[in-house]
């Protein structure tokens, strides 16, 4: 018997159909129950509610472009199940101040005053992480948990069922999931991470948005509207 069920977690319809023949994976489901128990003992970020966000606010039917981060952020408050989003108020972390830079130089787009990216996920933009959980003030905890078998079917399930997709692949660890992807149907943008380790190795001048929103046009799709409207 499923002990957590799909629509507890994903509310969109579109979702739970392509991603429940996984759900029912029980190693899947050991992962909700190891969760489960470590969060009674110690912060988990995101939040439980937060933790399958990014497939709530973009819809199923909707996704046209995904941008794959590695594991959410690990301080109080940060992370809010968007990949490199925070709520209003939090301070906006380097990864996503270095991101803002790139949108000003690729179209000229003045830095949100907020790190809220809830606006780009709405129109179609899925912000994934690798590993959707993560124990406060530990990077990378949960990354032999289990979940970047999830995440593995998530892409696979976009590649295969969608049509002329956008995957944006930030650093090594990204790039690793585009052994999943159809590139005979979908493009590919593909660079250095955006932290500030990494961003000046070719992150920056790497223009994601506009190849991004050139590729949507050309297939009769409509561009996202990268500026944030706070």
């Amino acid at each position: 018997m499923v002990s957590y069920p799909i629509h507890n977690y994903l509310h969109d319809p579109g979702w739970q159909k392509v991603l429940e023949p996984y759900w029912h994976n029980p190693d899947f489901q050991s992962l909700l129950k190891k969760l489960e128990v470590e969060a009674k003992t110690k912060p988990i970020y995101p939040a439980e509610y937060n933790r399958f966000r990014a497939f709530n606010v973009c819809k199923w039917d909707k996704c046209k472009v995904l941008i794959l981060g590695q594991d959410p952020y690990h301080g109080p408050g940060q992370a809010d199940g968007l990949s490199f989003s925070v709520p209003q108020g939090q301070k906006i972390p380097p990864s996503l101040r270095n991101i803002y830079k790139e949108l000003k130089s690729d179209l000229n787009i003045d830095p949100a005053f907020g790190g809220d990216l809830s606006e780009w996920a709405q129109q179609g933009v899925l912000l994934l992480n690798s590993f959707l959980s993560v124990e406060e003030g530990k990077a990378g905890s949960h990354q032999k948990w289990g979940w970047e078998l999830f995440t593995d079917a998530v892409i696979q399930s976009l590649s295969a069922n969608k049509e002329r997709m956008v995957f944006i692949l930030w650093g090594n660890w990204a790039q690793k999931k585009q052994l999943f992807i159809d590139t005979q149907k979908h493009l590919i943008i593909k660079s250095a991470h955006p932290s500030p380790l990494s961003a000046r190795h070719g992150f920056f001048g790497s223009k994601p948005f506009s190849l991004c929103n050139d590729f949507l046009l050309k297939q009769g799709l409509e561009a996202i509207n990268w500026r944030l409207s706070w």
